[in-house]
């Protein structure tokens, strides 16, 4: 292109390529030093984005307002080049620096290369999105971003076609917003690639996805990774054509700078105003600095390979482009070049001075202290080599700090006197500060915490007629949807038949197939489309069909949804819930309810375990009107049993956290939850007839658990307990086990050892045989606490099979 042509096409001035240069050679140069930082011990561990700096310097220019980003860990120059962070920043990350000031994406929480913007208050509410440059906040496996993509996009699609979203505007311009994916190469082989690029093509939504390409993954070239050794050959089959919708799929040369304007000016003008997928393949590129600080390139590629990377570098390639054109003189080059440099390297200077700043004021607090305690202590002698040692450290840590505190406190544990105090008060200051700095947002404390919601209580009137369960859980649904325009519901088979259970039976027909939805069998996407969607202002139920389908989506569920609140400090989140179904129907894979495996998986979101359709829509209505995200579990076998309809359905809110005794008791407690509350109490009920009276206890929502401590209020009546689901041994039960006997002190009131049943370790058999001989079923429960009791009383209660 004719440079005068390119100049006034794109609105560039001299000035502005220029400081496209500076900015990309500071961005470099933060590479480079924060490799070094590495290698002196001043920093852990690295990840940089070196040789991919110019393609993200051009991606920057098209990226607007309102347009919002879910990348990977090589996208430092373009957060630098949309203003969204800084190199001292980059720097505070990379030593992680536990202060949100300094190092706002994550507060030292997640190594370099993780990237974020805030985009709710101080008090979680919403951020105008449509006057920031938004980027959600990043995590390490590989292809995760993808998903969350999908459903970045997705909310484009929605604000601009439901007219009863229009009046959303800090969200959204009529859903002129793009969502903006970038990936490497090697990742575009994980499954979670292929499965949103498909969502994505069905979807035809703004998504455009750039995939940075420098040949390898690690050290597996291409050929190895990729059939073909292209993402975008093999996906040529994806492209749109007169005839059928798909993707707009662009090549360019990673080292182009006129191309690559080209390419991003195609490809954002097709996003933002067709709402067509685009992706664009951004192919020799480089990595000049390896994949990482864990070692080096040069050690598996070949000596031709080096040195074509030598000169094709991007940024080496961008300066002579800028001089053959006779754009600017080699000396105004030079220029540029040393102030990307200088900037970077005061960067550095400023990042460390404020982290080391903070560790000497915790260790100086600490020493003032020590200083005093020499005067004092007797055992001074066994303190000082310890003292010295710490000194005598060149770069001390937050854990340096607290670790010598304690050990002087072992010393001096039997002192009698004010500085021990002083030292003791300092400790336990450090500790509810540490805990701030590194354990703290897990879950959402703010005032639309789904625990701050004010509950109600359940309303039946003359006209409050028995019906299906499944009639409950629809009518919940129908009144979530009729008066909050962001709640959208979506899954296999949700729209036209209203879901496999007829949850939304009828209710695509009522509300159009923007609010109710059909998708493909994709669970992975689901989540993620959901996680997307809530991030922009949404309230998206997603249904994954059955709970043993989750398994397709627990790593998403895992590492983006559950980590969001606590990997940006608090700073983003997002409301989704996940609807399922599980536990008892028949077979293997459809009967699960592996609750132990989820619980732990995802610490971070509620998990709602309702017994019945009635409890489980008075948890859809606390959920939607928070901010929390969460996983509710319906009984599978509990849509057909007759329930009374609740007056007030649509606004019937129940409590997280709460247990519900729903038969007490005298002798026992039963402690358990979902479809088992049944089978446990048929069992209680025969119970009675052999004189042992059970409280059984319905713990109804797993995370959080039982906040109110009312089991243990149980166990001191009863001072026996038993703990029963349907997951394997040492799964929820344990889990519930652990929080009554040993965080809620319950052990103090037992006279016998406390007991759990569960499931067989196995997959439940097919059938209703295989069912009663998988799980625990009713005559397992009663013989289960009858030998309880005949163990320490087998006069009265003789044994059964002896």
């Amino acid at each position: 292109m004719n440079i005068s042509r390119f100049f006034k096409e794109f609105s560039l001035t001299k000035e502005d390529v220029l400081a496209d240069y500076a900015l990309g050679v500071e961005s470099r140069e933060v590479s480079n030093l924060g490799q070094k930082e590495v290698f002196l011990g001043r920093a852990k561990f690295g990840i940089f984005g070196e040789g991919k700096e110019l393609p993200q310097l051009v991606m920057a220019r098209f990226f607007k307002n309102g347009d919002i980003r879910a990348g990977y860990y090589r996208d430092q120059t373009f957060m630098f080049a949309i203003g969204e962070m800084t190199s001292q920043q980059m720097f505070a990350q990379l030593y992680a620096h536990p202060d949100v000031k300094e190092e706002p994406v994550a507060g030292g929480r997640m190594m370099t290369g993780h990237f974020g913007t805030p985009m709710l208050n101080s008090d979680g509410s919403w951020k105008d999105l449509t006057k920031r440059k938004n980027s959600s906040t990043d995590i390490s496996p590989t292809a995760a971003q993808m998903p969350r993509l999908v459903g970045l996009a997705y909310a484009s699609k929605l604000f601009r076609q439901n007219d009863q979203l229009k009046d959303m505007t800090t969200f959204s311009n009529n859903g002129n917003e793009i969502a903006f994916g970038t990936i490497g190469n090697a990742s575009t082989s994980e499954g979670h690639f292929f499965e949103s690029i498909n969502a994505a093509g069905v979807l035809q939504i703004p998504m455009l996805v750039s995939v940075w390409d420098d040949d390898y993954g690690i050290s597996v070239p291409s050929e190895l990774q990729t059939t073909k050794g292209s993402i975008s050959e093999i996906l040529a089959g994806f492209q749109r054509n007169d005839k059928d919708k798909g993707y707009e799929i662009i090549r360019v040369k990673g080292w182009d700078y006129p191309a690559l304007f080209e390419a991003y000016e195609k490809a954002t003008k097709i996003c933002r105003e067709e709402h067509v997928p685009c992706l664009v393949h951004v192919t020799e590129l480089t990595q000049p600095g390896g994949h990482s600080t864990s070692g080096s390139h040069k050690r598996y590629k070949s000596e031709d390979r080096l040195n074509w990377e030598e000169e094709y570098d991007c940024m080496k390639q961008f300066a002579s482009w800028i001089v053959e054109t006779g754009l600017a003189t080699q000396d105004e080059v030079i220029a540029s070049e040393e102030l990307g440099k200088k900037r970077a390297k005061s960067a550095r200077q400023a990042a460390f001075k404020a982290y080391r700043d903070l560790i000497l004021g915790d260790a100086g607090e600490l020493l003032t202290i020590l200083n005093k305690l020499e005067k004092v202590s007797s055992n001074w002698n066994f303190i000082k080599p310890l003292v010295d040692q710490f000194t005598q450290n060149q770069y001390q840590l937050l854990s340096d700090v607290v670790r010598l505190s304690k050990r002087v406190i072992r010393y001096i544990r039997t002192e009698d006197h004010a500085v021990r105090d002083e030292l003791i008060a300092w400790h336990d200051n450090m500790k509810q500060l540490n805990h701030v700095r590194y354990s703290s947002a897990l879950l959402n404390k703010k005032v639309d915490s789904a625990l701050n919601v004010d509950t109600s209580q359940l309303i039946y009137d003359e006209n409050s007629a028995m019906v299906d369960g499944r009639e409950v859980v629809r009518a919940c649904f129908d009144n979530l949807l009729a008066r909050d325009p962001r709640v959208l519901a979506f899954g296999e088979d949700v729209g036209k038949i209203g879901d496999v259970n007829q949850g939304f039976a009828g209710l695509q027909e009522k509300y159009g197939d923007l609010r109710v939805i059909d998708t493909g069998i994709r669970e992975c996407t689901i989540v993620g489309q959901a996680i997307g969607l809530a991030q922009r202002g949404l309230k998206p139920i997603a249904e994954i069909q059955y709970l043993d389908y989750i398994m397709y989506a627990i790593q998403i569920l895992s590492d983006d949804l559950a980590t969001l609140q606590y990997r940006s400090y608090g700073t983003q989140k997002a409301p989704v819930i996940v609807r399922t179904r599980g536990h008892r129907l028949e077979g293997v894979w459809h009967s699960g309810s592996p609750l132990g495996t989820i619980i732990n998986s995802i610490r971070g979101v509620h998990v709602c375990v309702p017994r019945n359709m009635t409890q489980a829509a008075g948890y859809y209505n606390t959920l939607i009107e928070s901010g929390d995200p969460a996983v509710v579990i319906e009984c599978l076998n509990g849509y057909r049993l007759k329930e009374r309809m609740p007056a007030n359905i649509g606004e019937y809110k129940l409590e997280l956290g709460k247990v519900e005794v729903i038969r007490e008791g005298t002798d026992i407690t039963i402690v358990t939850y979902g479809s088992m509350c049944r089978i446990v109490m048929d069992a209680a009920e025969m119970l009675m007839g052999v004189g042992i009276s059970t409280e059984v206890i319905d713990v109804q929502s797993l995370l959080p658990f039982d906040l109110n401590h009312d089991i243990v209020k149980s166990l001191k009546k009863t001072n026996r307990v038993l703990f029963a689901d349907e997951d394997v041994p040492g799964g929820t039960t344990a889990f519930m086990m652990q929080h009554v006997l040993e965080f809620q002190g319950g052990y103090y009131h037992l006279d016998a050892k406390p007991k759990t049943i569960s499931s067989w370790a196995h997959r439940p058999a097919y059938a209703t045989d295989g069912d009663y001989f998988s799980k625990p079923n009713v005559e397992d429960v009663f013989d289960y606490v009858y030998d309880m009791f005949s163990e320490d009383n087998p006069e009265t209660f003789t044994p059964l099979y002896k």
